[in-house]
């Protein structure tokens, strides 16, 4: 184990991830705290907390990426950051091992209270191609290569003659019929008819947008008639929604679809973008802990948001969000725990922060009970639906419920002026549909512009093949050096 990093010598708070639950949890107690003499500690790969709900909106142009994030130094300046993955939690001695994300060497760190809120990672099936085609929409770093990748790809067919790679590079598909499979079919969809529109070598008929889903309906949480009627909108947008359809196949970008349940096969074809958001797990983080972990390899709580084991709460333990089993005492929840998505994991966040400074002061805590009021998608510019109660939404006053629920859901104040004002910008000025380029090797330019040219083929001509120059009168041609030798050795 390395040396200790210098850090913060006082009880400390570690928060594991910092997702939704991380972030409210640091926010909340950062200064009750501080003031108490403790320090809270988030521990996380990223520097920055993901606003999932804006990724379509990322993907499709609407949303700067980086106002979809939160910057932890600048939104927590009184917790203790560190940048790196909880590798091991040993709660019988109350430290955990962290692994630097540069990829130094762990380290070991104390703790009085530990909050697993490690959140949740893309959920994949062991599918041939998919890890090598495949691209997932949990991370703004793939919404952001997403977006590249679809005008790239539009700019690239439209010089392209060869009708099958032009074909192949048109289309695209998306597995998973959730909310996220949804939002970002129908943004993405808007974001290339709209590039399609600009230029004049690619027909807007040409683009091919699929959505597999291998249920019978799509978005659970909306109503049956809902979903229909979100089904027969995007099918009139030329969006083919393959109902009961599973994804078989994926070697090379060819792909093969199959009925369900009968397994027999549906249909072939090709593409270069092929996105995946057929749910999510939890992360596996929590298996490294000595906490109890149910089938799925959740943590195991109560509703009080405390860690809980087979003899009950486990002192100075706590977790929430989509790591985490989490009682839904409204009954409304899938076997009887809260689903994982955002509207939970802020909540339970916030109960937590008061259970965990009411545990302090041997205060009696509460019990997390929230009825989802509903839910709201984004399906494009002016297009949503949404679900409040028992009333159902749809077209632009659905898109509005959408945006003004996510737009005051986005954490801090700072954040949410700079999402609306991106807002209010592409409605007077439309998406924003540039691409940019070499992401993934930002070197490339300057590496070119510094390697030297290669020298022309006359210049690297061996020296026999230059022509003889003509001797000056009088000189004697110099025999080779094997040649000469002095006149005693003759």
């Amino acid at each position: 184990m390395a040396t200790t990093p210098k850090l913060e010598d006082r009880p400390r708070v570690l928060v594991v991830g910092g997702g939704y639950v991380g972030l409210y949890v640091a926010f909340k107690l950062q200064k009750k705290i501080a003031k108490s003499g403790g320090i809270v500690t988030v521990v996380d790969p990223l520097p920055y907390m993901t606003y999932q709900p804006f990724l379509p909106e990322v993907a499709g142009g609407s949303i700067e990426p980086r106002h979809a994030v939160v910057s932890f130094r600048k939104h927590l300046p009184q917790t203790e950051f560190i940048q790196g993955k909880v590798t091991k939690v040993d709660h019988a001695n109350r430290t955990a091992v962290i692994a630097p994300a540069d990829g130094g060497e762990p380290f070991e760190i104390p703790y009085f209270d530990v909050v697993m809120a490690a959140g949740s990672i893309t959920r994949t099936f062991p599918i041939n191609g998919l890890a090598e085609q495949g691209i997932g929409l949990k991370t703004i770093e793939e919404a952001v290569a997403l977006r590249n990748q679809v005008i790239e790809r539009i700019e690239l067919a439209s010089t392209e003659t060869d009708p099958a790679k032009r074909k192949r590079a048109l289309t695209f598909v998306v597995v998973g019929g959730g909310f996220a499979g949804v939002e970002t079919i129908a943004e993405l969809e808007d974001l290339a008819r709209n590039l399609a529109s600009k230029n004049s070598r690619i027909d807007v008929e040409e683009l091919r947008f699929v959505l597999v889903e291998a249920m019978g309906r799509i978005m659970p949480e909306v109503t049956e008639s809902q979903a229909e009627w979100v089904v027969d909108h995007l099918r009139s947008r030329n969006v083919e929604v393959l109902l009961n359809t599973s994804l078989a196949d994926a070697d090379g970008g060819h792909l093969k679809l199959i009925n369900m349940p009968d397994k027999s096969a549906a249909d072939e074809f090709e593409t270069d973008t092929l996105i995946w958001t057929a749910g999510v797990q939890a992360n596996p983080t929590a298996k490294n802990t000595d906490f109890p972990i149910d089938e799925r390899g959740r943590v195991k709580a109560g509703a009080d948001l405390r860690i809980t084991g087979e003899f009950g709460p486990i002192e100075n333990a706590w977790t929430a969000g989509d790591v985490a089993a989490v009682p839904d005492l409204t009954g409304g929840g899938v076997g009887g725990f809260c689903v994982p998505n955002a509207q939970h994991a802020i909540r339970q966040a916030k109960r937590l922060s008061k259970n965990l400074w009411a545990s302090r002061w041997d205060k009696p805590m509460k019990d997390y009970k929230h009825k989802t009021l509903g839910a709201v998608a984004g399906l494009g510019l002016w297009k949503g639906v949404a679900k409040v109660g028992k009333l159902g939404f749809r077209g632009p006053i659905a898109w509005l419920m959408h945006r003004g629920y996510h737009g005051l859901a986005m954490p801090t104040f700072e954040r949410k002026v700079r999402v609306i004002w991106n807002w209010i910008l592409s409605f007077f000025m439309g998406r924003d549909i540039a691409e940019l380029m070499d992401l993934d090797q930002p070197r490339a330019a300057f590496r070119a512009a510094a390697t030297p040219a290669p020298k022309p083929a006359a210049a690297q001509a061996p020296e026999a093949a230059k022509p003889v120059e003509p001797k000056s009168e009088g000189a004697q041609a110099e025999a080779p050096a094997e040649q000469k030798q002095p006149a005693e050795a003759k």
